[in-house]
């Protein structure tokens, strides 16, 4: 019968993926909810219920534990609760942080609260806390954190808005954060299909789908051998194929087809998020689950993870977020749900930062900051002149070193995208001491300004030309890739075709595949990858990712791959330079040999490093590495010259490096 009543439904879900594939009107297209007719209901707060709170303003219906504050019952248009009521009540919508103490086991903190307070009411706006306060006698049972989670409901907004305020006492116990998210577990029987972005929405399996479907080679990955709906047979499934960087993660959710409704996670801001704006994390994947990651060691391993040491106090704020849902009439496209959901978006995208969360701890726009330039770049090997930083991304964080924003999870970011010719305004900063940094694509390395920038209410600083000077020792002899951060530039293969994701057939994410890591041995059968710089060579004869080889019987071997160039003239008296960018590196030791290929030890190694995880987890990048390796001329020859490059740590298929970027210079020129 299971399979009967999917079929029955799975035909309406189908009718959603042609109408996706047929396209959406780009016209303004009306979404026929309720709002039309409650928006002039105004926001009620009901408190009776001993152990519920309940506010409701005529269009969305959410329900409290109180005073646990976990979010337990969501009514919308026809549905009594969008919410998998098969669920306990904990375990419908809720915040959680991974935690632990240094060297002890880590475990789940669902911030259950122990006190609830009205903290404002009328007819425009509810906002209610749920807090919890820590105290010593809990050590080793919670997370030491004050807790302060908000809820607001606002008159003729479609959903709620939720944030927290987390805070450590000096003093406390040292801890280890690996993880602060919330999440939203919706009705499996309604919510079937999913959308992350224009080019990436798919009806999704069921959870059953997993349980009977074949592990692979890490527990997220699943190969579905017999799903529900048999159109999905033969696909693999992994939440980690759904992430996202965190600048692109503004709305994402599922939509219902009987009834047409949409669940929708609207972030309108990054300044609360970990690591910059190219930190990747998840989105959504199988129950259906809609996440909200605020902190995460993905694609990073512990150098991102939230530690506090001797003592160290902190407070932030996380959010708000936007839980919003819409709806449409049986006769129009359910897509248009999608296009709703991109559209109030934009709304609160231009709305941040909110006026309405009561929090001292959140400050409005006016008490906010601006700073803003213009970087040129200067690098005399390409122009005498100043250059444009085009398209350069720049953003103020915690002071540190350069890059060290990539790495910060504790702080609060604020980056803008310059335009072409370098021009940057990083606008509803708060208050604080921050560093000013900076990448662009096309160049290599990391700007930091040299010094540190206070930003108070209403001020707004001009930095003026800002000068970024790259790491350059002399011309350039020949380049392999694009200084982007990023592997995709590479030869991604295509995936096995009884192990593939058929959301990534012929898309632009093509790495987002299960099992690429796979394919080097059969490109590569009898020898490693051997690279020839010269006019016939471009970035698709490079594979990736440089991982280990299968021998078989569970066992790896490292791997050496060779850059073959000509120098038909050898300044015997200089030192030429190897930039060496990485994208990304997994309990990698990366060593570099020129011309001979048993030099010990190694001309250069990078030492173990890396746990990003990235190609396992289908990211294209992690953190960003740049070496800049000196090469004496007594290493190379006039003629043909070798460079080795082994990386060669080989537990394991996941070990290996995906690179940005390698750059040969000659010595300098005087």
């Amino acid at each position: 019968m299971e399979k009967v009543r999917w079929k029955r439904k799975g035909s309406l879900v189908a009718a959603l993926l042609l109408m996706f594939f047929i396209g959406v009107s780009s016209e303004k297209i009306p979404v026929s909810n309720p709002r039309e007719l409650k928006t002039s209901l105004g926001v009620q707060l009901n408190t009776k219920h001993r152990r519920l709170v309940v506010m409701d303003n005529g269009l969305v219906q959410v329900t409290l534990s109180n005073p646990e504050g976990e979010v337990i019952g969501i009514k919308y248009n026809e549905i009594d609760n969008v919410l998998e009521t098969q669920n306990e009540e904990d375990n419908r919508g809720y915040w959680d942080v991974v935690w632990y103490e240094p060297e002890k086991q880590g475990s789940y903190d669902k911030l259950i609260a122990t006190d609830f307070k009205v903290i404002m009411q009328d007819e425009n706006q509810v906002e209610v806390s749920f807090t919890r306060t820590w105290n010593i006698s809990l050590r080793g049972s919670l997370a030491p954190l004050n807790v302060d989670k908000r809820y607001i409901m606002r008159r003729g907004v479609s959903g709620f808005y939720f944030y927290a305020i987390m805070e450590r006492k000096e003093g406390w116990p040292d801890v280890d954060m690996d993880q602060i998210r919330t999440v939203f577990k919706l009705q499996q029987n309604k919510f079937h299909f999913m959308a992350i972005s224009n080019d990436r929405q798919r009806i999704m399996p069921m959870p059953e789908d997993r349980a009977t479907g074949q592990p692979l080679a890490y527990p997220e990955a699943v190969l579905l051998t017999d799903p529900i709906n048999p159109d999905l047979r033969g696909e693999v499934d992994d939440k980690y194929q759904y992430s996202s960087e965190d600048k692109d993660i503004r709305v994402h959710g599922w939509i219902s087809s009987d009834p047409p409704v949409g669940f929708w996670m609207i972030t309108p801001s990054d300044e609360f998020r970990s690591g910059g704006p190219n930190k990747q994390d998840l989105t959504s994947h199988v129950g259906p689950v809609v996440l909200s990651m605020f902190t995460s060691t993905h694609y990073a391993g512990k150098e991102i993870n939230t530690e506090f040491r001797n003592g160290e106090p902190w407070k932030k704020v996380f959010g708000p977020a936007l839980v919003y849902l819409n709806s449409v009439s049986s006769e129009e496209k359910p897509l248009n749900l999608w296009e709703d959901a991109k559209r109030q978006m934009m709304v609160e995208v231009r709305k941040w930062p909110y006026n309405f969360p009561e929090s001292v701890d959140f400050p409005k726009r006016n008490q906010r900051g601006g700073v803003f330039g213009q970087l040129r770049v200067h690098d005399r090997y390409i122009s005498n002149r100043l250059m444009w930083a085009d398209s350069a991304y720049v953003g103020l964080a915690a002071p540190g070193g350069v890059g060290s924003w990539e790495r910060d999870s504790k702080g609060y970011q604020f980056w803008t995208k310059a335009n072409k010719r370098g021009y940057f305004s990083i606008k509803n900063v708060r208050q604080g001491d921050y560093n000013l940094y900076a990448w662009i694509p096309g160049i290599v390395g990391d700007y930091k300004y040299s010094a540190n920038i206070t930003v108070r209410a209403g001020s707004n600083i001009n930095l003026g030309v800002l000068v970024y000077e790259p790491p350059r020792k002399g011309p350039t002899l020949w380049e392999i890739g694009i200084p982007d951060r990023s592997a995709a530039e590479f030869f991604v293969p295509d995936p096995y075709p009884t192990l593939a994701n058929q959301l990534y057939t012929n898309h632009p994410e093509k790495f987002r595949q299960y099992g690429l890591w796979e394919r080097y041995v059969d490109l590569y059968r009898n020898d490693d990858l051997e690279y020839t710089v010269g006019d016939s060579y471009h970035a698709k004869d490079w594979f990736f990712a440089h991982v280990t080889r299968d021998v078989g019987n569970r066992t790896y071997k490292p791997t050496t791959w060779r850059i073959i160039f000509e120098l038909k003239h050898l300044n015997n008296n200089g030192h030429y330079t190897l930039q060496l960018a990485l994208a990304s590196a997994t309990d990698s030791d990366l060593h570099v040999r020129f011309n001979n290929p048993n030099a010990d030890p190694p001309h250069f190694a990078t030492g173990t490093i890396g746990k990003d995880n990235a190609i396992a987890r289908h990211g294209i990048h992690g953190l960003y590495r740049l070496y800049s390796i000196d090469v004496p001329s007594v290493l190379l020859n006039r003629g043909r010259n070798t460079i080795y490059l082994t990386q060669s740590r080989s537990r394991s298929p996941f070990q290996g490096v995906l690179y940005d970027y390698i750059r040969l210079e000659g010595p300098p020129r005087t």
